[in-house]
């Protein structure tokens, strides 16, 4: 249970928390507490940097599958949570739930077959997007739903995309680490300009792979 001294984390406190370069994680699912993280070194991904292989612009080309935006955001949520070790408790999923409800927060779901089969989740403040989790029930499904969340974060007019740390699959998609200060001046100046990531029109497959520039 919290101390009578602690404050109530509120979706507005998650916001001014992003804009400061911190944000919340917790231990594990069943843990009750959230603790504030603020990395050393931070992950991004360039958005003029993302990397698709060739066998991804293949696969991504086929378009088998269909993406959808904002409409199966706790699904997406639980999905990425559903996981033996995760840093999603009871009150991370309400407070996103809740940013979400205010248009803070975005879902972007991969479908085949009328299932879900991967997506990503995040957060956007000014042209800084935060991307919280991502998840994969389908061969290259986290893949194909970042390419797709790149390309609309760009064509919305965002600056940063946020993945706070890098893994080695982030890595081979472009995701660099830079020093807290460089994230800092990128932030910064994210912060300071708009973007709605509803805006975009939907893309086609072909477009998605046409508009990166990384591909090999």
């Amino acid at each position: 249970m919290p101390r009578d001294d602690e404050p109530t984390i509120t979706p507005e406190l998650v916001l001014h928390a992003y804009a400061s370069g911190i944000f919340p994680m917790a231990e594990h699912r069943d843990d009750p507490e959230v603790f504030w993280v603020e990395p050393r070194r931070r992950g991004i991904i360039p958005l003029d940097g993302f990397h698709i292989s060739r066998s991804l612009a293949r696969r991504i080309r086929q378009g088998r599958y269909e993406i959808t935006i904002d409409t199966a955001f706790d699904a997406v949520m639980d999905a990425c949570a559903d996981r033996p070790e995760t840093w999603i408790n009871d009150q991370i999923r309400s407070l996103y739930s809740q940013l979400h409800a205010m248009g803070r927060a975005h879902s972007l779901e991969v479908w085949q077959d009328g299932q879900l089969a991967g997506g990503v989740y995040g957060l956007a403040i000014g042209a800084a997007f935060f991307g919280e989790s991502m998840f994969s029930r389908r061969r290259d499904a986290s893949k194909i739903a970042l390419a797709w969340l790149v390309d609309r974060l760009r064509r919305a007019g965002f600056t940063l995309l946020d993945t706070q740390f890098i893994t080695p699959h982030l890595a081979s998609l472009g995701a660099i680490e830079v020093s807290r200060a460089d994230y800092r001046r990128r932030l910064d100046a994210a912060l300071s300009r708009s973007a709605d990531f509803t805006a975009p029109p939907a893309a086609t497959p072909q477009g998605v792979v046409q508009r990166n520039t990384h591909t090999s």
